[in-house]
């Protein structure tokens, strides 16, 4: 007998694990490796779990991910709560939720350095009073509010300037339970200023005992009669659109003056009001304005605006009805085409490396059946304009997708995003065999650089693991391949070799992904 037959290393069916490499089941009921702790931690502050994953419950992969930040958190709270800001702060993400919450773990269930590193970097991870609100609530849940939690929220509001604290006090009233009132009623912190003791007052009694321009202004268009009222107060004290009283909210005028001073994102927020309300057509001032923003990568750098962001809006505007069928508009192409434009410039440094890439999506069941970072996005539709961001980028670039076998996308780097979409929708979902790029490239004598495969890893098709085809391809090509697994769920499972220095595991939607894949395809 030839006991070593039962123990290939070569060609082993992924529904069985590699002998002697160390890999583990996945929820699919194949077999992968599962990626280091600190790497798990990097996939929940990026991809967050929300709506969990076709296999794995939204609320079981939470406690999952809660539970790794914990044993970090043992092993090395501050190291935690340095990349918990540098991925918030830097804009990576594309929600600040996973970071706030894991934030709140290192402030409820760290030690003592641990919980003061975390109060001390609030005000650099809860940047907005929507932010500030959910870290109370998620903190609520786990600790009581002793004196460090009150300190820090003093502090946070302390260590604001008085005009842009005002912003935050009139834009974000209350959300998640909380209040400005509420917070400041616990932390009861010692008023910095003259001012900032004005604002306090204000916020929890109401009353405006000094000068205050912004809030005069505030409280003046709440009680604005008429439209030409409300643009004056919009206009001299630039205030934002959580101030216009509902009424007015469907007014040209209102909108023009709103757009004057509007951040990025809350323009690519409204941007079908706006053409829903008749202020941006085809060759409107007001549009040119909107081309102007969006076309400026300084500007888009500036926002620190996410990709998903831009992607989300491409999506949304181009189709001509808001979520659910509420609310019809006919999109300006222009805007259209800014939107994609925006969407690229969003990834820092897409510069072509020169090699030649053979891209697989994943346009699986699994796929279709979970959301990324929270949002309406499919990982089967976000793992499609991250290949775009590959076509648009590399010139020698073959897009392919797991479907009916292994078959060619028809993708073009010129393509909109939209239409680039609604294309992988159409496909039919298969059984995913992540292998086939490499069995594909070696069966057609293909010369491939670089196999960038966009999955969620939870697969189990297939008559030879993934390393095991890209170590063939080698072998047969005389190439020294490349692999880059870009993951689009938060699960912790990987089909890349965590042996083999030749295969990269990244994020998806990162928005550093770009630049850490040319890096590591350049050596």
């Amino acid at each position: 007998m030839k006991f070593s037959k039962y123990l290939s290393i070569r060609k082993t069916p992924q529904s069985d694990p590699i002998f002697g490499a160390g890999q583990t089941p996945n929820s699919a009921g194949g077999y992968a490796w599962a990626i280091n702790p600190w790497a798990l931690l990097d996939r929940f502050l990026i991809l967050g779990t929300e709506g969990g994953t076709y296999y794995i419950s939204e609320r079981k992969l939470t406690l999952d991910h809660a539970s790794n930040v914990l044993s970090l958190i043992k092993l090395d709270g501050q190291r935690v709560v340095n990349r918990i800001v540098e991925i918030s702060d830097s804009g990576r993400a594309p929600k600040n939720g996973p970071a706030i919450f894991a934030l709140s773990l290192c402030a409820s269930h760290g030690d003592a350095k641990t919980k003061q590193a975390a109060l001390a970097s609030l005000r650099k991870v809860c940047r907005t009073g929507t932010h500030l609100f959910q870290f109370a609530s998620e903190c609520g849940e786990m600790r009581g509010w002793g004196r460090g939690l009150r300190r820090a929220i003093g502090n946070w509001y302390n260590d604001a300037e008085v005009n842009g604290l005002t912003y935050q006090a009139i834009k974000y009233q209350q959300r998640e339970g909380w209040s400005h009132r509420d917070l400041l009623r616990l932390a009861h912190p010692k008023p910095a200023s003259e001012e900032h003791k004005t604002l306090f007052k204000w916020i929890v009694d109401g009353e405006l005992v000094s000068e205050n321009a912004k809030l005069e202004a505030f409280m003046g268009l709440s009680k604005a009669s008429d439209p030409d009222e409300a643009v004056k107060w919009i206009r001299e004290h630039r205030l934002p659109r959580e101030c216009v009283p509902t009424q007015f909210l469907t007014n040209p005028s209102v909108w023009e003056a709103l757009l004057e001073d509007m951040p990025m994102m809350a323009m690519v927020r409204n941007l079908a009001n706006m053409t829903k309300c008749g202020l941006l057509t085809p060759q409107s001032e007001a549009t040119q304005k909107v081309l102007n923003e969006l076309k400026s990568a300084e500007r888009i750098k500036r926002s620190r605006a996410h990709p998903m962001a831009f992607l989300l809006a491409s999506s949304t505007y181009g189709s001509g009805s808001g979520f659910k069928g509420k609310g019809q508009w006919i999109p300006v192409p222009a805007i259209s085409d800014a939107l994609d434009g925006a969407f690229y410039a969003a990834f820092a440094n897409i510069e072509p490396t020169g090699k030649r890439f053979l891209l697989g999506v994943d346009v699986s069941g699994s796929m279709a059946g979970a959301r990324v970072g929270g949002t309406l996005l499919t990982a089967s539709e976000a793992a499609t304009a991250m290949a775009m961001v590959n076509m648009v980028s590399e010139p020698n670039c073959i897009p392919m997708a797991f479907t009916s076998g292994f078959i060619k996308l028809n993708l073009t780097p010129k393509m909109r995003l939209s239409d680039a979409l609604r294309l992988t929708q159409s496909l039919p979902f298969e059984a995913t065999d992540c292998a086939l790029p490499m069995l594909y490239a070696t069966r057609h004598k293909l010369q491939v650089d670089v196999f960038v495969v966009y999955t969620d890893s939870e697969t189990w098709y297939g008559k030879v693991h993934p390393s095991q085809a890209l170590a063939e391809y080698r072998q047969k090509s005389g190439i020294n391949a490349r692999l880059i697994v870009v993951a689009m769920a938060g699960n912790n499972f990987t089909i890349a070799d965590p042996r083999d220095a030749g295969m990269l595991d990244v994020v998806g939607f990162d928005a550093s992904v770009p630049q850490a894949m040319r890096e590591f395809v350049i050596g």
